[in-house]
C-alpha cells in the first residue's frame, strides 16, 4: 500500500505535508524533512486507530510513502 505524501512550505517558512487519502493526516515542521516524518507517523497511527476499530481491512502487508 502507497499513500501519497504532498509537501509545500507555507508563506510563514513552515513547512506542510499532507496525506490527502488519509484525512486528518496533516503535520508542520521547521524543515520538509521533519513535516514529512510527523506526517508518516500520524498516518501509521491512524491506520492502527482504524484497524483497531474495525473501519479498515485491507492488506497492510507493505506500506511506503511517496512524494507527490
Amino acid at each position: 500500500m502507497t499513500f501519497k505524501l504532498e509537501i509545500e512550505q507555507e508563506t510563514d517558512g513552515r513547512w506542510i505535508a499532507d496525506i490527502p487519502e488519509l484525512p486528518g493526516a496533516l503535520a508542520y515542521g521547521e524543515t520538509a524533512a521533519d513535516a514529512r516524518a510527523r506526517a508518516q507517523a500520524l498516518a501509521l497511527r491512524v491506520l492502527a486507530d482504524r484497524l483497531e476499530h474495525g473501519e479498515f481491512d485491507a492488506d497492510l502487508g507493505t506500506i511506503s510513502f511517496a512524494a507527490a
